[in-house]
This record gives structure tokens, C-alpha cells and sequence, in this order.
């Protein structure tokens, strides 16, 4: 799974979904963004907020995460 590898997991895409705020995105999309308290390290460095911005494909039935984009400030 990608989230791994981009420092999140299923869990936090999750809460950004329910609980960030979201804006169109290309093709119809939607990205949808949420601060984490981070205070930890990533490659390195260290950081105090991880920002987990999962893109998403929503139909009536259901929501597909196209990918996901995490940050760190």
C-alpha cells in the first residue's frame, strides 16, 4: 500500500475524508485536507505537522482514493 510509503496509513486518510476540509480537484475529483500533530521525524528531519491529503472518486455507492499526497511542516 502507497500510504506507507508516503508516511500515512489507512487510518488517518480515513479521518482526512470525515473530518478535513475538501476542494475540487481536476477530472471531478475531490482533495480533501487534514492536519495531524505530528512533533516526529520523516527522512531525517523533524517535523511538527503532517498534513494527509487523500484525492477521491465518489459515485452513489462509493468512494475510491485515487491517491494520496502527504506533507510535513
Amino acid at each position: 500500500m502507497q500510504c506507507l510509503e508516503r508516511g500515512t496509513n489507512e487510518i488517518e486518510v480515513t479521518e482526512a475524508i470525515l473530518n478535513g476540509s475538501h476542494k475540487q480537484a481536476k477530472q471531478g475529483r475531490l482533495e480533501y485536507r487534514y492536519d495531524f500533530q505530528f512533533n516526529g521525524e520523516w527522512q531525517g528531519r523533524s517535523y511538527s505537522i503532517k498534513r494527509v491529503s487523500p484525492i477521491i472518486a465518489e459515485s452513489e455507492m462509493e468512494i475510491v482514493v485515487i491517491t494520496v499526497y502527504t506533507f510535513y511542516f
